[in-house]
């Protein structure tokens, strides 16, 4: 029963005016499903018809801590971690079967926040075919935070892990390196009212964009496992780390192209300066692209190869870079 002069959800300004209801039927009213979703939200559980071994991942973002509201939109965050956790799936060669979404906010936050966070998540929902099948709702006394577990399959029926990589394997990439931390980058300098020379100010603004909303090419997952791939990962902490994990869990020696290398930080260099050119394809992270081991000479038609795998020697596992044994790259939790 409504009362004359009542706000309805449409009209409510924040979660706490819209209730739990509200923003169960208003805000993920939107969301679309597949066949495969047997049961969907609004049940103790979802129930997903599957076809075999069942993958699943899961990734939160913090306001503050993942992204700033003056830089990302409500929209870009709700396609972001959509995107992070699909990204795990195609890196062990997967796709997508669903989507739990979990948001934790205070009652004060702008229900039109919520309502694009759920627009973002819906438009990579529905541009891969990855329905939302349930979630979860809470309160909290100011921070706001997003999680989505994603869960998948095989098509190939292989899983691609970080441990087969071979001496003699080429290491190989599939979309771009640095673009992300780029865009990092100019987001960081724009804070002093700089910006990029007005003959690069469109390619930079991509880069921005890319950060905000990355959109690597998920489907090179699949692809990478049906092409043999020997060992697979996302891109999410940098080349230099996340090579370093191939490395550690395949007990090899990863040595990175430096000419390859310094053609990607190339396109960068004209903006940002060479050394930070070069630290962000190296050590950029939320890059999100593919990076595979293969045998020598496989690497599937637009891939590019960076680097080639070795035995370890006394050295034991890890990246080197110019001769020399590179670290760093990505993002500590917990670090100082």
């Amino acid at each position: 029963m409504s009362v004359v002069g009542e706000a309805g959800p449409g009209d409510a300004a924040t979660l706490g005016e819209l209730g739990e209801a509200g923003i169960l039927g208003d805000i993920f009213a939107a969301l679309t499903t597949t066949e495969r979703v047997l049961v969907g939200p609004g049940d103790d559980t979802a129930l997903l018809a599957t076809s075999g071994p069942v993958l699943a991942t899961t990734d939160a973002m913090v306001r503050g801590r993942d992204w700033l509201d003056e830089w990302s939109s409500a929209r870009d965050v709700g396609a972001k971690v959509v995107v992070q956790n699909l990204a795990d799936l195609a890196a062990m060669g997967g796709v997508g079967t669903g989507l739990l979404v979990t948001l934790i906010a205070p009652g004060t936050l702008p229900a039109r926040w919520a309502r694009e966070l759920m627009g973002g998540i819906a438009e990579v929902s529905a541009a891969t075919g990855v329905p939302v099948i349930g979630g979860d709702l809470s309160s909290s006394d100011g921070a706001v935070a997003v999680s989505v577990t994603a869960l998948g399959e095989l098509p190939g029926g292989r899983a691609v892990l970080r441990s087969g990589a071979e001496p003699g394997a080429d290491l190989a990439v599939s979309g771009s390196l640095g673009r992300s931390a780029a865009g990092l980058e100019v987001l960081r300098r724009s804070d002093a009212d700089w910006w990029p020379p007005q003959e690069y100010a469109e390619v930079a603004a991509g880069w921005v964009a890319y950060h905000c909303r990355p959109d690597p090419d998920l489907s090179q997952g699949p692809r990478a496992a049906d092409s043999g791939a020997l060992a697979m990962l996302d891109v999410s902490d940098g080349l230099v780390r996340d090579a370093g994990r191939i490395a550690t869990a395949s007990s090899v020696r990863v040595d990175l192209d430096e000419e390859v290398l310094a053609g990607s930080a190339g396109v960068y260099e004209p903006v940002l300066g060479a050394r930070t050119a070069l630290d962000c394809v190296l050590s950029g992270g939320e890059e999100h692209s593919l990076l595979a081991a293969f045998p020598a000479g496989e690497a599937p038609t637009g891939w590019t190869v960076v680097g080639t795998i070795a035995e370890t020697g006394a050295a034991g596992p890890g990246v080197w870079w110019r001769g020399e044994r590179a670290t760093g790259g990505g993002w500590d939790h917990f670090g100082g």
